[in-house]
């Protein structure tokens, strides 16, 4: 990557030996595991994704979670993305303190005013009682979406959502202390603008970030 984008040849052994002098805090490099569990889900709330993550473009599929932020000792902030699987790019994304339905709506109506989509989207998430309640069901049939819900107690249905908080909390949350809703949104807003959807590589996308992988998508069509 340093070669392609900036013409940068380096060993990885000095690479180390030079993060090392820097006295940089630690970072994991372990991919998220998930234990599989059984149970089913039910013809009401059916799992139309089935593990498929890689659709063929764009607004296809949308995957959506929650992730509480702490402020202070004792209080929170939440967090709700959502993702196109396509490109893995966080398309939107809400800070609120009240973790509820209308966080839900918010950051699915952002994601239908920055992407337009043309066709049906399949929307899939966990369980959680936002994106079960008859507000949230209504508001994706008003919208032509197709709600797609992961089996109880299943992480591994929602993988790509998963992992991108675990990275996201390892590579900027946990390495900070916040004391106002305003500070998180910008922890946020420097995470996935700045460099998660701009400049963090993925190995499912043969090593181009979220934005390249869109560009070249829509390059070719």
């Amino acid at each position: 990557m340093l070669i392609r984008d900036y013409g940068i040849s380096i060993s990885i052994g000095r690479v180390y030996r030079l993060m090392s002098s820097m006295n940089l805090p630690k970072m994991s490099t372990v991919k998220p595991v998930f234990k599989p569990t059984t149970g089913q889900v039910s013809l009401k709330r059916p799992n139309h994704l089935k593990q498929a993550f890689n659709p063929p473009a764009p607004n296809q599929v949308w995957t959506s979670d929650f992730s509480y932020i702490p402020i202070g000792k004792k209080s929170f902030v939440y967090l709700c993305v959502i993702l196109d699987l396509f490109s893995r790019k966080v398309i939107a994304w809400t800070v609120s303190k009240k973790i509820d339905t209308t966080l839900a709506i918010t950051t699915i109506e952002k994601a239908i005013q920055v992407r337009k989509p043309t066709a049906s989207v399949l929307f899939h998430t966990d369980q959680g009682s936002q994106y079960t309640s008859f507000e949230f069901r209504k508001f994706l049939e008003n919208h032509s979406i197709v709600q797609s819900l992961s089996k109880p107690g299943y992480p591994w249905d929602n993988a790509v959502t998963e992992a991108f908080f675990k990275y996201m909390k390892k590579e900027e949350l946990n390495r900070r202390t916040f004391s106002s809703l305003q500070e998180v949104h910008l922890a946020c807003f420097e995470y996935i603008e700045g460099f998660y959807n701009s400049q963090r590589p993925h190995g499912t996308l043969d090593m181009l970030t979220p934005n390249e992988m869109e560009d070249k998508y829509f390059d070719s069509h």
